[in-house]
């Protein structure tokens, strides 16, 4: 059997047809377009579906991964950055739609799948995929297994507090790490403090003066804060980056020791990896699921 992996990103959307051997057959990408609504989400996915079918034969397993998280008990999706999917029962609907069984799983927990078993972080007991993108997001591997808790939200540590009078979030909360370390929140302090609208990539590109300086300092005391509370409570084998923000080179050794001084240990050397399928381990986590 092959498998048609979908990964629903909130900008693009990638669908990838593979092998039993997980070499690629034919992979689409096509813009989200999240703000033409739920509606347009539903026949985007169709349209990569039906266009994957006609390069195999094959029979073939569906899995999408999505941001947000599924809520055990209604099947409805909660928490997404990606705003027009809250309350939808994507699931249901898209089996309807295609008229075959589907499997669907967070995006952070399908790329830290992918990760565990063909990536950066093989031969890990436990490892921790963190996304650092548009939103934060993370997923827990145990033994080559998704692990999603009692109700289906292990790993979201994008939405748990750092600062609990800070900044304001999607989900109604206050002082959420995704809304300080998202690449849209990077941007908006960026502004905030220099009265310029850049991309991350120019921020970084910035000279080191003073103001960069502040910046990446805040930047590093909120990473450091977040995962070292991570590794207080879990204590992964690994934690492996991806997302945008990944490609930060500094996150690898000055983010690396921020995270060191917060978590509580006298010794502490828990691997911190940046991903080696790039931004198609999500994909490809949807095919394995």
């Amino acid at each position: 059997m092959h498998k048609i992996g979908i990964d629903l990103g909130g900008t693009k959307t990638e669908g990838v047809l593979l092998d039993e051997k997980f070499e690629i057959i034919d992979r689409k990408r096509l813009p989200t377009n999240q703000q033409e609504g739920y509606s347009s989400i539903l026949d985007l996915i169709k349209n990569l579906v039906d266009d994957l079918k006609q390069k195999t034969d094959d029979s073939t397993s569906i899995g999408i991964c999505t941001p947000g998280a599924l809520s055990k008990q209604s099947g409805v999706i909660k928490n997404s950055n990606t705003q027009c999917l809250i309350g939808k029962d994507l699931s249901n609907d898209l089996e309807n739609i295609l008229k075959q069984k589907i499997s669907i799983e967070n995006d952070a927990n399908c790329f830290a799948l992918a990760e565990s078993k063909l990536g950066a972080a093989q031969n890990f007991d436990m490892v921790f995929g963190v996304i650092l993108g548009t939103g934060v997001g993370g997923g827990l591997i145990i033994n080559d297994h998704i692990y999603n808790g009692r109700t289906n939200i292990a790993g979201e540590w994008g939405h748990h507090c750092i600062w609990p009078k800070g900044n304001s979030c999607y989900c109604g909360k206050r002082g959420c790490v995704e809304t300080y370390l998202s690449g849209p929140a990077l941007e908006k302090r960026w502004e905030y403090l220099s009265n310029k609208q850049q991309s991350l990539s120019e921020i970084l590109q910035n000279s080191e003066d003073d103001l960069l300086q502040k910046w990446k300092s805040e930047f590093l005391e909120n990473f450091g804060l977040a995962l070292g509370n991570v590794i207080d409570i879990l204590d992964p084998d690994a934690i492996v980056l991806g997302g945008g923000l990944s490609n930060i080179p500094f996150l690898y050794d000055e983010g690396k020791n921020s995270v060191y001084q917060k978590v509580f240990s006298d010794q502490i050397d828990t691997p911190i990896l940046k991903n080696n399928l790039g931004d198609s381990a999500g994909v490809f986590g949807a095919c394995m699921i």
